[in-house]
This record gives structure tokens, C-alpha cells and sequence, in this order.
């Protein structure tokens, strides 16, 4: 049986080491990662995308073709993240390749979801929040934390 591929991407600081949480999860499977930083434990199968916020409009379209190509090239079964502007467009981008998508909404987003939290729903197939007080009927669940 082929070896699941999975993406695992997120932003760097906290929301990368919060996702670097789950490598041993992601060791079962092909996984490729894709962030702004590099760190231990990523291997060979790193891609560094561009920095971008909502205020950097051009940075957000060079990241969106970054991620763009690295989907039509990676083809990921699931992707994964657990946040901000690369994790969005990976999670968008990954439901529109036919991959099974996951949201982890970053564990210092305690009174309000992200703004890529926010946003990211309609394409999440498992849309998560680590804060049982965020849960929506509509929105993100409650599954635990990631510390």
C-alpha cells in the first residue's frame, strides 16, 4: 500500500514549533514541510516560502504562487497547519487539489480565533481550536492542545 503524503505547513515561531509538535505523528508518512524558517527535525524535505502578512499585499501573492507550485509538485494527500498566512493558502489550495485538509488554530489565539483562523473554515475538512471557549456550532472544535 502506498505511503500517505502528507504537507505539514506553517509560519514561523510559534505556530512552526506547535506544528513541529506533532512530528512524530507525521514520521508515519510522507511528509514534506514548507515555512518561512527551517528547523531540526525537517530534513531534506523542506521548502522555505516567502514571509507575508495581510499589509504586504505583494509578498501575499508571491506566497500564494509559492504555494501554489509546491502543491502541483508535492501533491499532498492531507495538508496540515497550524497557522497564519502560508497555512491558509496551503489549506485553500490543498482542498482545491483534492487533499484532505486540516486546521490547527495556534494555541496564543485564546479570546478569538486567527485571522487566518477565521477564514480558513470553509476550506478545513477538520477545522481545530485549541480553546474549548472557541467552539462553534459553524466553526472550529475542541480536540485538545498542542503544548
Amino acid at each position: 500500500m502506498k505511503q500517505k503524503k502528507l504537507l505539514a505547513v506553517a509560519s514561523q515561531g510559534g505556530h512552526l514549533i506547535q506544528l513541529m509538535r506533532l512530528k512524530p505523528v507525521f514520521d508515519r508518512y510522507d511528509t514534506s514541510y514548507v515555512s518561512n524558517q527551517y528547523r531540526d527535525g525537517m530534513g531534506n524535505k523542506f521548502s522555505k516560502v516567502t514571509d507575508a502578512n495581510g499589509d504586504e499585499k505583494l509578498k501575499l501573492l508571491i506566497l500564494f504562487v509559492q504555494m501554489a507550485w509546491i502543491m502541483i509538485t508535492k501533491r499532498p494527500d492531507v495538508v496540515i497547519s497550524s497557522g497564519a498566512a502560508p497555512g491558509f493558502f496551503a489549506v485553500m489550495l490543498g482542498k482545491f487539489f483534492g487533499a484532505k485538509t486540516i486546521w490547527i488554530d495556534s494555541i496564543a489565539n485564546a479570546e478569538e480565533l486567527s485571522l487566518s483562523g477565521k477564514k480558513v473554515g470553509a476550506f478545513a475538512d477538520m477545522w481545530l481550536t485549541q480553546w474549548p471557549n472557541l467552539v462553534q456550532p459553524s466553526g472550529p472544535q475542541f480536540q485538545g492542545r498542542v503544548l
